[in-house]
């Protein structure tokens, strides 16, 4: 039975038209940042040649997530909404890129922050051959126009010095902007566990075991307020999850 379960067809629901590009979008109790990130977003991606789409993955939101997405039905970019039970951003990403039939697929911050724009550099690296293109705050020519706190960078420079044992070659692990290509995304997914803030790291781990390259593009990025990370609730975790993730093969 359990096997049967394992092979059945995808929901309905879920079944979506492949495009070029799927954007996802992970959002737990996003009523409030939401709607300017996904009208900010089909905005771009309407004027751009690829075919895409955006995908909102709500991971159990209990405000009026879903209730703002109601305005984006019949926008000239399709907008999916889809859920996933289980808690976490990580397990949000995987839901969508599971799900996903896109020749490109990635994710970003129901903030904003990560400038849309990036796009254009982001595809133009993946449509090269390029096996994941991520935004970087740290790789040269990146600029921080609002900074996080002092704890907050603290908090990341030990983060990266435990990130950098799995990953020495990536400056940042952590912006929230991150595309594949979707035949290798559906591989690596299937390897990875981790729901927690470290679930960036073990995709791009994954990447990098695969044999495929991640290359970073610098940005102009923007602290936003109202992130989910709290440091006593998630710093020990998300450091546990680092050092399981330099050990796994």
């Amino acid at each position: 039975m359990a096997a049967a379960r394992a092979h059945a067809p995808l929901s309905h629901r879920l079944v979506r038209t492949p495009v070029d590009l799927e954007l996802l979008i992970p959002a737990y109790n996003e009523q409030r940042r939401l709607p300017s990130t996904v009208k900010a977003t089909v905005d771009f991606l309407a004027e751009r040649p690829w075919s895409s789409a955006v995908v909102v993955v709500d991971n159990n939101s209990a405000d009026g997530t879903l209730d703002v997405l109601e305005r984006f039905a019949g926008s000239p970019v399709p907008v999916h909404v889809i859920g996933c039970s289980d808690q976490g951003k990580g397990a949000a990403v995987r839901r969508g890129i599971e799900t996903s039939s896109a020749r490109f697929v990635g994710f970003a911050d129901a903030d904003n922050a990560t400038p849309v724009e990036t796009l254009d550099r982001v595809m133009e690296l993946l449509r090269e051959g390029h096996g994941a293109v991520i935004a970087s705050r740290h790789a040269p020519g990146a600029r921080l126009d609002i900074e996080q706190s002092a704890l907050r960078r603290g908090g990341g420079l030990l983060f990266r010095s435990l990130a950098h044992l799995s990953l020495p070659g990536v400056a940042d692990t952590q912006c929230g902007f991150k595309f594949f290509s979707g035949p290798l995304a559906h591989t690596i997914v299937r390897d990875c566990h981790i729901d927690g803030f470290a679930f960036d790291v073990e995709l791009l781990a994954r990447v990098v075991r695969a044999g495929r390259d991640v290359v970073e593009v610098p940005v102009v990025w923007h602290d936003v307020p109202g992130s989910t990370f709290s440091a006593r609730r998630d710093g020990l975790r998300s450091m546990a999850d680092l050092l399981r993730i330099s050990l796994a093969r």
